[in-house]
């Protein structure tokens, strides 16, 4: 059975039903109740004589706490930090001292770390010091989280309490995954390195241009602060893509006449970044392998690009490399249809899907009914999954049939069938 994971904030309400939700499946003899009980409860109880209290021990096992205690503990910590209860807070350390090196999910691989961490990526200083106080070590996570979430005040506050270290190993990636503007410029104010002894952070540059963040202005901003503190960018189409530069894009648009029907294959589109072009098929959305730059302004939702591109006359209909299985070879709108942009906008439940980009390409003559063949691979961070194909799709049927629903644009399906498009 898959081991369950506490959301960042998590709720004891919920948790409660869910133990009770459990012992009824249990009592109902359902399969799935029951693999599960027997998986993480570790004495024999019959389904019929199950109480509450084994319902809850089976449920905290399986969110990897030792206890019902222990979980109800973690969640009322996350929720006293959340809530900004510094006695809450110290309360509860203090009569459960292992809570303050232990990371607040329980799980080893939460990110939101230890309760100093958690409290850093809300950017709760008073709080940080009384745990610092209290005998908090982890400092440097604090840090890096506080750059993460873009708390300046609260990075400067963490740096004074280490003794104002050397930042030298102190990474630029945090802020880099979530394009945080703020969080790198402190970091480079206190110390930080792009480039130290070692050479080029690959790390950070790896977390820049292949995060599943979607803000190319804040891209742009912290591309060019790596540029002023010593790293040397390749001058490429690609490279002026992810840097927004038009300037440099027409330089090398007048050097190149065929820029416009030019592809690109996956090391061109991650440079500096050789983790992200390992698999030719992996991606948030539609693979980038064998693409156009209009294809790369889609994928990194560059809209200013991409009205810089077709504005300059760029083909609105030109399709990537098809390779000698047959895949490949779509335009740039089905870019648009499955996308990274599209998770984001119904990952926020609300959120505004006015598919602008779609309709960008369908207003400069974008063909709905071009056809092409997609293999198709999703991040591991987005849950991984095999390869899969999708053979003889158009930009609708495309949508409709990609697996991961969520990077699919409705809006955008019904606008190109409003177009004309078809399956």
């Amino acid at each position: 059975m898959p081991v369950r994971r506490l959301s960042v904030h998590p709720d004891l309400e919920q948790l409660q039903r869910q133990a009770e939700e459990l012992l009824r499946a249990v009592h109902n003899s359902d399969a799935d109740a029951l693999a599960e009980w027997g998986e993480w409860h570790p004495a024999p109880v019959a389904p019929a004589a199950a109480t509450l209290a084994d319902a809850q021990f089976t449920l905290a096992r399986s969110y990897g706490s030792a206890s019902w205690t222990r979980l109800v503990h973690a969640v009322r910590l996350a929720d006293a930090i959340w809530s900004d209860d510094l006695d809450q807070v110290l309360m509860l350390v203090k009569d459960n001292p292992m809570l303050l090196q232990e990371p607040v999910l329980i799980r080893v691989d939460s990110n939101w770390g230890p309760p100093m961490t958690y409290a850093a990526n809300l950017g709760r200083d008073v709080m940080i010091r009384a745990l610092f106080r209290q005998g908090a070590t982890d400092l440097e996570s604090a840090a890096g989280r506080a750059a993460l979430q873009g708390h300046p005040d609260t990075v400067r506050m963490i740096h004074e309490l280490a003794g104002r270290p050397p930042l030298w190993n102190w990474s630029l990636a945090g802020p880099a995954y979530t394009l945080n503007v703020e969080g790198t410029a402190v970091l480079f104010t206190l110390g930080a390195q792009i480039v130290g002894a070692d050479g080029v952070d690959y790390n950070t540059m790896e977390h820049l241009l292949g995060t599943d963040s979607r803000n190319p202005p804040a891209k742009h901003r912290i591309l060019e602060m790596y540029v002023t503190h010593g790293l040397e960018l390749p001058d490429t189409p690609v490279m002026a893509l992810h840097r927004g530069r038009i300037d440099l894009l027409e330089a090398h648009h007048a050097r190149d006449p065929n820029l416009f029907t030019r592809t690109f294959d996956i090391v061109d589109v991650f440079p500096l970044a050789p983790a992200c072009a390992r698999e030719l098929y992996t991606a948030q959305g539609t693979p980038v392998h064998g693409t156009t730059l209009l294809h790369l302004a889609a994928y990194f939702d560059d809209l200013e690009v991409a009205q810089w591109l077709l504005e300059r006359g760029m083909d609105p209909n030109v399709c990537g490399v098809t390779d000698a299985d047959g895949f490949g070879g779509y335009p740039a709108l089905f870019s648009t249809v499955v996308s990274q942009h599209n998770f984001w906008v119904n990952y926020r439940e609300g959120g505004d899907d006015d598919a602008t980009f779609t309709q960008l390409l369908l207003d400069h003559g974008a063909d709905p009914n071009l056809r092409a063949s997609v293999r198709a691979r999703l991040e591991e961070g987005h849950g991984g999954g095999p390869l899969r194909e999708y053979r003889d799709v158009t930009a609708l049927s495309w949508g409709e049939r990609y697996d991961a629903k969520i990077f699919v644009s409705r809006e955008s399906l019904r606008r190109i069938e409003a177009c004309g498009g078809r399956r």
